[in-house]
């Protein structure tokens, strides 16, 4: 059932469903979605009281995760648009030649096809290329250092996500976003970084978030400057 309450000017809406359970629970996905699970015969009086006692939490995590949604502006793909690399831009040359090849040429990222159609597919696998190669190899000294914390991930998958730069499964398992091929170096590290953080404590408590800091000290400078590049 769908239910919200008002913490100041702010309407905080939420999924909230009873189980068989002593406590309540309150988790917030990487959609923003607040979800409430109750105690069988709950009152829904107690229970906004306990969401609203809980909404500075809620609000940090909503406003966390919203880094985490890749809203790259829809590109047409034509000769004078910009693309971003590693956090620069570049503007995209279309040359149409029998072979096919991206480059990149100073400020140009050329792409060279058959067909002008073929433009999108090109530059898209290129990017995924580069984020296999490149992500990876900015990966192993991050790893390296949480070693000391007797972890490391049992591999680094790449798979496009619509919601998420990256995740960590239970089993051990790093996921990244190839579109983070797109954001600067900081910003690359610090979704790496906080996926490693997760192979220590898997919920973003209170010491998640001080293991984040020690090993990032600016890391909420990278996490701004991710929000604003690929808005």
């Amino acid at each position: 059932m769908k239910e919200s309450v008002h913490f100041g000017s702010k309407e905080i809406k939420f999924t909230l469903e009873f189980s068989v359970r002593k406590s309540l629970g309150i988790t917030v996905t990487p959609e923003q979605e607040v979800k409430v699970k109750a105690p069988i015969g709950s009152q829904l009086e107690k229970i906004k009281e306990k969401v609203i006692k809980r909404a500075p939490w809620i609000i940090r995590q909503q406003s966390y995760f919203l880094s985490f949604q890749p809203r790259t502006t829809a590109r047409k793909y034509v000769s004078g648009e910009t693309h971003l690399y590693l956090g620069r831009q570049y503007r995209l040359q279309i040359k149409v030649g029998e072979s096919e090849s991206v480059q990149l040429k100073g400020k140009f990222l050329q792409v060279t096809g058959k067909e002008k159609s073929s433009v999108r597919e090109l530059l898209n696998n290129w990017y995924k290329a580069n984020a296999k190669q490149k992500l990876t190899i900015m990966a192993e000294p991050l790893i390296d250092r949480f070693k000391k914390y007797k972890v490391s991930p049992d591999k680094i998958i790449f798979r496009e996500m619509p919601t998420r730069w990256g995740s960590c499964t239970p089993k051990g398992k790093i996921i990244l976003n190839p579109e983070l091929i797109k954001a600067p170096k900081g910003c690359i590290e610090y979704v790496i970084t906080h996926e490693l953080c997760h192979l220590v404590h898997r919920d973003h408590n209170q010491k998640f978030f001080d293991l984040q800091a020690k090993e990032m000290k600016d890391w909420e400078k990278w996490k701004n400057k991710l929000e604003k590049l690929m808005a």
